[in-house]
């Protein structure tokens, strides 16, 4: 993209900004603008691809996972402005689901039960439900059956309270933003740091969505226009578990696509639905990847796709993903790194206490030396770190 060219003189600046390890980042930005820097077409070197737009970004690429999620409510200003002051490469800003009223709005699930303080709220009790989503039941709150007038009276609240105390300190400070709302805070933040704001954009359960008259990739579409940012070298990667989804939107937009990968043995449910038999096994075969590449920029597989763990949680030796699909001229970016001990392969677990940090640092190497392109990550400042370290390496 354009303006991505000056990122190596932003580096030092984003770091100064950074709110937590300010001096670290700092650092970090020294190293992505030192002479001699690893260049990304050597594999596993890091870098930068080149050929402008996505392969502009650094490489390993550092994608905040729904902003801060390891210091904020997650899918909330404050998550993805931390995460941007860190100087992530990329910000997971919308898991987009719709509201009765046909707007998009961020959310993991359209379930908001736990994400939000709908179940305090007396006058929304009669909205409890149980749904049958993607042939799972679940029960609780759902985005469609609200209004956005209704929702915006929400606060967000910590996802996983028990592993993440500490943001409860933050409950009821943020409200559910809508996808319009991210764009603008894109672009005002773009126009403010002299550089494009990058972001990642799921839709959830369109499948689901669209047997309810709330397809979601019409939704997507205009807005992307509205703001100009919905052309091959737009900063806005466009994901979903869904191939159907990705299709649908590569007719409608001509942003970096990628299909989200599951467990091996898992189905898309829009497979399921239309009754194709092919499992995520199917689709990780050269085949398979060849089949995405022709209609889709990357795949975001499941860490476990890259490194398979054994019955113990060790991680085992890497598959054969990330040749095969940058064989088929495919990017990847794996989900999801997080620094909490339950999180983390056996190897690097320390201690007893699951909410502890483990060695993520060591992690990060491991998953790095596959020559995977980037990373989601809930602590970006974790990542951000971890990839200076493997670039000194």
């Amino acid at each position: 993209m354009g303006t991505q060219k000056s990122q190596k003189s932003q580096g030092t600046q984003l770091g100064r900004r950074s709110v937590l390890g300010a001096a670290v980042l700092g650092a970090g930005g020294a190293v992505l603008g030192a002479p001699g820097a690893a260049r990304a077409d050597e594999p596993g070197s890091g870098g930068h691809h080149g050929g402008g737009g996505y392969r502009n970004l650094p490489v390993p690429t550092v994608i905040a996972h729904r902003g801060t999620s390891g210091y904020r409510p997650e899918h909330t200003f404050g998550s993805y402005q931390l995460a941007l002051d860190m100087g992530a490469d990329v910000i997971e800003a919308g898991d987009l689901v719709p509201t009765k009223d046909g707007h998009l709005v961020c959310r993991h699930e359209p379930e908001i039960g736990g994400t939000t303080d709908v179940s305090a709220r007396t006058e929304f009790a009669d909205r409890r439900t149980t749904k049958s989503l993607d042939g799972v039941a679940t029960t609780g709150w759902f985005t469609e059956d609200f209004t956005l007038a209704e929702l915006k009276t929400l606060r967000a609240k910590e996802r996983i309270p028990a592993t993440r105390p500490r943001n409860t300190l933050y409950d009821g400070r943020w409200e559910i933003p809508t996808f319009d709302e991210v764009l603008r805070w894109r672009e005002r933040q773009s126009k403010e740091r002299g550089k494009e704001v990058w972001i990642h954009v799921e839709t959830k359960h369109p499948t689901y969505f669209r047997k309810l008259g709330l397809g979601l990739e019409e939704r997507v579409a205009p807005l992307l226009r509205k703001y100009g940012v919905d052309k091959e070298k737009s900063p806005v990667f466009l994901q979903s578990f869904e191939p159907t989804s990705i299709q649908r939107l590569g007719k409608l937009v001509g942003n970096p696509l990628v299909v989200l990968l599951s467990t091996a043995n898992s189905r898309p449910y829009d497979f399921v639905d239309s009754g194709d038999p092919r499992t995520v096994a199917d689709l990780i075969t050269p085949k398979g990847l060849e089949e995405i590449a022709s209609y889709a920029q990357g795949i975001g597989p499941t860490l476990d796709l890259v490194i398979p763990k054994d019955k113990d949680g060790k991680l085992q030796a890497p598959t054969t993903l990330v040749k095969d699909a940058h064989d088929a001229g495919l990017i990847l970016h794996p989900y999801t790194m997080r620094n909490e001990n339950t999180f983390l392969p056996a190897d690097f677990k320390k201690g007893t206490d699951p909410t502890a940090y483990g060695d993520a640092f060591g992690a990060f190497k491991a998953y790095f030396a596959t020559g995977i392109d980037g990373v989601f990550s809930d602590n970006c400042d974790t990542a951000l770190l971890a990839r200076e370290d493997f670039r000194k390496a």
